[in-house]
């Protein structure tokens, strides 16, 4: 009797560990290299322009360059809720269209945003709901 309930518990506690490990596995699928597919308003995104990067580093490193300037900074995934750190980057000036897709991206990279992660596109909105920035897995 002992041991049948004792199979019992390490069961439970087996299938339960497994659960949570599923449940945290999809913040890890951010990992990996993006392309900018549009960014703005979120009522309205706009199309990127040109050749775009965005690497989301298993070690919690993200780099890129959406156009113009290259950058790299720190992130921290917490449910569907991601933590951008300071962003650094290089300091070429940047007209029209890469100027507004590169300023819109680092506006939603500031503090705390939330995402969606749907296939192979993921959503990055600003903290008040107003920006977004959609990726596509590369």
């Amino acid at each position: 009797m002992e041991k049948s309930f004792l199979l019992m518990v390490a069961s439970i506690l087996l299938v339960g560990m497994t659960l949570a490990a599923c449940a945290g596995g999809a913040s890890a699928d951010i990992v990996g290299e993006w392309r900018l597919v549009s960014f703005g308003p979120a009522s309205s995104p706009r199309d990127a322009a040109g050749e775009t990067s965005i690497n989301f580093g298993a070690d919690g490193q993200m780099a890129g360059n959406v156009g113009c300037n290259s950058f790299g900074g720190e992130y921290k995934v917490s449910g569907m809720k991601i933590e951008f750190g300071p962003i650094m980057s290089t300091l070429m000036a940047c007209m029209d269209t890469i100027g507004d897709q590169e300023s819109a991206t680092f506006a939603v990279f500031a503090n705390t945003a939330t995402f969606a992660l749907t296939g192979d596109t993921l959503t990055i909105t600003s903290a008040d709901a107003s920006m977004v920035v959609v990726l596509a897995r590369k």
